[in-house]
């Protein structure tokens, strides 16, 4: 099967600069925020190799006003956007379109998703490695799920579990500091 072709735009928002690339299906990958144009640039050509600057279509230039404004502190529902998640592992797909569920403002934990799946609790395990590989995180909302307990839990995005501290409150969820070792200053 030949390689889709996949298209990138890096853009601006409250939170910094986030990088968007897609095909002809949907979106394949989005990168969160960092502090440089550049400095995205490289995270989405790492995971989009071979992938072409351009312009965005209508339906991605919709995507990132949503994302500006949820970047800005709005209300903002992404589980109706078109994805291409082909080459993700089946489990994990199944536990991205629960976790698509999960609206603005709320959580879950990783035991919980796995159990929503009619998983056992050692598929929690399996969950975290799904949060950690997201292609497109925030739009498939991985900063939403928590560790038991309603601790922070990690994050692998930029800015780590801080990032995922100020992305919750963004929309109204207030958890604990991440611990001295989850934390950054990209964000």
């Amino acid at each position: 099967m030949a390689e889709k072709a996949q298209t990138y735009h890096v853009f601006e928002t409250a939170g910094g600069y986030c990088g968007i690339a897609w095909n002809d299906i949907g979106i394949t990958r989005f990168q969160l925020p960092t502090k440089s144009a550049e400095a995205t640039e490289r995270n989405v050509l790492r995971r989009v190799p071979g992938g072409e600057p351009g312009a965005p279509t209508p339906a991605i230039s919709e995507v990132i006003t949503a994302i500006r404004r949820y970047f800005d502190g709005e209300t903002i529902d992404f589980s109706g956007v078109a994805l291409d998640l082909d080459g993700q592992d089946e489990f994990f797909r199944q536990i991205y379109q629960a976790l698509r569920r999960v609206g603005w403002g709320h959580t879950t934990t990783y035991g919980s998703l796995a159990k929503e799946l009619g998983a056992g609790p050692q598929a929690a395990r399996d969950v975290g490695q799904a949060m950690a590989r997201n292609p497109v995180p925030l739009i498939i909302p991985c900063h939403r799920v928590v560790a038991a307990g309603g601790k922070v839990g990690g994050f692998s995005a930029p800015g780590g579990a801080t990032s995922k501290v100020r992305m919750l409150e963004l929309e109204g969820v207030h958890v604990g500091a991440p611990e001295a070792a989850q934390q950054s200053l990209l964000l």
